[in-house]
């Protein structure tokens, strides 16, 4: 039907859901009023930056504003920060799986409660690029973990629960297609991997610990080239996790900046 699942059987118990990190709920908002024409999301790390994408959108859409006047939908909260224009909604997530995680339990529920249909969510930003042109765009059709498997591991109530990592290779394929038509900087399709941390975990040598020598971190990262590895980042396995089993088409395109 198209509709965003929720695999929750506690929800349909309570009587009032609260979105607490959005500054939502479902007796506070009328959620399908608000929300229920959305068909694209785009969520990325930066609150600043996910409002110059809404206002990019709303000129790009040809919609009434000067764009200045897009509000923050969460602004009750300060965890993250939302904008729409038109059918797209622009969402900060903030760094690393918790706090993407957590943005996405509360957005999924959101698109549920709002009753939307065929909704494509794309995760956008910045990420470390493995031996690619600087200003590539990957568009990811794998989200790895620093085994390089294609899987999201998660501690659940002390059993640990693995789920798949597949982002909708159709849409993938899609994006590539778009990416023809604007020449100014090189795309392409490749696996993401994600990791806990932004220093050792990927292999930086100036964070406060390193207990690796520089020639370990080369042979690691020519390992991760080899597997498919094209850039690096904290959020896709969670991202495609959780996509995957609400039947959301994802997908993740990351520019590499250095």
């Amino acid at each position: 039907s198209g509709l965003v699942l929720v695999k929750n059987p506690h929800l349909d118990l309570m009587e009032e859901d609260v979105l607490y990190h959005l500054d939502l709920g479902t007796k506070t908002h009328n959620l399908p009023a608000m929300f229920g024409d959305i068909k694209f999301v785009c969520v990325g790390g930066s609150p600043r930056r996910m409002r110059a994408f809404a206002q990019f959108m709303q000129q790009e859409l040809g919609l009434a504003g000067t764009g200045e006047d897009v509000s923050d939908i969460c602004a009750g909260s300060d965890r993250y920060a939302m904008y729409r224009a038109g059918p797209v909604l622009s969402i900060s997530h903030g760094m690393g799986i918790p706090s993407i995680s957590i943005m996405l339990h509360e957005l999924i529920k959101l698109l549920h409660h709002a009753r939307c249909r065929d909704v494509t969510i794309i995760r956008i930003g910045t990420s470390g690029g493995l031996g690619i042109e600087a200003g590539s765009v990957v568009i990811t059709d794998t989200a790895v973990d620093s085994s390089f498997q294609p899987r999201f591991e998660q501690v659940v109530l002390g059993d640990v629960v693995v789920r798949s990592t597949q982002l909708d290779k159709d849409l993938a394929e899609e994006l590539l297609a778009c990416s023809r038509d604007i020449p100014d900087f090189p795309t392409l399709i490749g696996h993401t991997m994600c990791t806990y941390d932004f220093y050792e975990g990927q292999g930086r040598l100036d964070g406060a610990l390193c207990s690796f020598s520089s020639e370990k971190k080369l042979e690691y990262l020519r390992k991760a080239y080899d597997a498919g590895v094209r850039n690096i980042e904290m959020e896709s396995t969670a991202f495609a996790a959780l996509c995957g089993l609400c039947g959301l088409k994802g997908e993740c395109c990351r520019s590499h900046l250095h």
